[in-house]
């Protein structure tokens, strides 16, 4: 206990090495290579640390100044996935969530409860920085744990529904996309893509986005989104051209530097998210199994950066004008490719569906950033990233946290009335589950079969 004080009272930058090399040797790495991954991640969250100190010192006073002459409150500002990740590995239970999750995979997986094997060890953080807010809120382990286990059959669920959209679409049979940020997105696709669909003339509206892309490509490369974003605030914080200028630049550097840094948490836990995958290949022989993969395979097609770079500057706008919102949208505008790329996915590249499910759910990630947002700040202050500026107080966010409707859902379950919350979450899980794998493949079966004997050359 002694020990295990000491680590948390020396901080992530202690804590991360131990615990990856721990991880990696259960998974068969060598010492030497496992503590070279622990300390990468810890490298990596030092530099996310500077970046971050340097973003809030140059963006923090423009953000204030401009939502004080807009008269809007824009005062949780995005600092990107990257930085939300290395709030969620820093975690003290970190160890217990990420083990509580491979072995809920694992269980399924014997249990034949799902056939995605999730090899992608770094998008666990999606799964685990739910369990670390609800213990941070509840003070309850069992809590938190419970937390990211329910994230966890979800998404390794939802991963699974979504493995025909992933070879229709996109041309990659035999992979699903276990990546909570792109996954998440398809719980307000689904249902309201059926009532687009029900709607007449709605329902004809069909175009596609190859022709747009060409009109888009400059501007959305992220040092000139970085450069214009910085320049427009600066402008509307009232700096003169000069200063908006220099904030622009500072953004863009930003834009480029948090991806280098947040590539060296990659890069550590490439080598334990292979020995994974040998480990599970070992136990499993001869199975039928989708392998998770990071979403991040499939956002460079065409339709989905289209459709991304569109919703970036209406991101931008909504956050404005939406009544009650409080999230300053920055970092993770970078990586709305990730939010849409189910979305595309499910609509065949229909631009129409595209925008129209893509806004709601952009504003969603507002809403539900706005409401978790004091508490993922007090999450990111006990591991040392604070937003103090100018003598006040700025609130941190991400479209990569509990603003994820899945993760927003099951953590407001795990955080209300658990006598009333659990029930519920119980019976809308088990209800999706029965339809996607019940219900859904009879009516599959039976259309097939009609097709077949409509399409037989022996028919009269």
């Amino acid at each position: 206990m002694q020990f295990f004080n000491f680590l948390l009272n020396a901080g992530p930058t202690v804590m991360l090495p131990v615990i990856i090399t721990i991880i990696g040797l259960i998974f068969g790495l060598k010492f030497t290579k496992a503590f070279k991954s622990g300390l990468t991640l810890a490298i990596g969250f030092a530099g996310i640390k500077l970046v971050i100190n340097f973003m809030s010192t140059n963006l923090g006073p423009a953000a204030q100044a401009m939502v004080k002459h807009l008269g809007v409150k824009l005062d949780a500002l995005d600092v990107g996935w990257g930085s939300i990740a290395a709030v969620t590995w820093s975690s003290p239970i970190i160890a217990i969530l990420i083990f509580a999750i491979f072995a809920v995979n694992m269980l399924m997986l014997v249990l034949k409860a799902t056939k995605t094997l999730d090899v992608d060890i770094w998008n666990y953080h999606h799964m685990a920085i739910v369990g670390v807010m609800v213990y941070f809120v509840t003070h309850n382990i069992f809590l938190g744990v419970a937390a990211s286990v329910t994230m966890a059959i979800t998404t390794f669920k939802i991963a699974d529904w979504s493995a025909p959209l992933v070879e229709r679409f996109f041309g990659i049979p035999g992979v699903t996309l276990p990546t909570v940020s792109a996954l998440s997105s398809l719980v307000i696709a689904w249902p309201l893509n059926w009532l687009l669909d029900c709607i007449p003339g709605i329902n004809k509206i069909k175009f596609s986005v190859r022709d747009a892309q060409k009109y888009l490509g400059f501007f959305g490369d992220q040092m000139i989104l970085g450069l214009l974003m910085g320049f427009v605030i600066g402008l509307l914080a009232r700096y003169d051209i000069i200063k908006s200028f220099e904030l622009g630049v500072n953004m863009a550097a930003v834009l480029i530097l948090i991806p280098k840094m947040t590539s060296l948490f990659m890069e550590g836990l490439m080598p334990i998210s292979e020995a994974a995958k040998g480990f599970t290949q070992k136990y499993f022989k001869g199975r039928e199994l989708f392998i998770g993969l990071d979403a991040a395979v499939v956002v460079g097609n065409p339709d989905v950066i289209t459709t991304a770079l569109i919703l970036i500057p209406l991101t931008i706008f909504m956050s404005v004008v939406l009544p009650g919102n409080r999230v300053l949208p920055f970092a993770d505008l970078a990586v709305i490719p990730f939010r849409v790329a189910m979305v595309v996915a499910l609509t065949r590249g229909n631009l129409f569906k595209n925008l129209i499910i893509g806004l709601v759910t952009t504003a969603s990630l507002l809403y539900f950033g706005t409401f978790t947002a004091p508490i993922l700040t007090e999450v990111a202050q006990t591991v040392g990233i604070d937003l103090a500026i100018a003598g006040g107080a700025i609130m941190i966010s991400s479209f990569a946290s509990t603003s994820m409707v899945q993760s927003f859902l099951v953590f407001m379950a795990f955080t209300g009335n658990l006598m009333i919350t659990m029930p519920i979450m119980i019976l809308v899980i088990a209800a999706s589950w029965y339809y996607f794998d019940i219900i859904q493949p009879r009516v599959k079966k039976v259309t097939d079969e009609k097709v077949t004997v409509t399409d037989s050359p022996n028919r009269m």
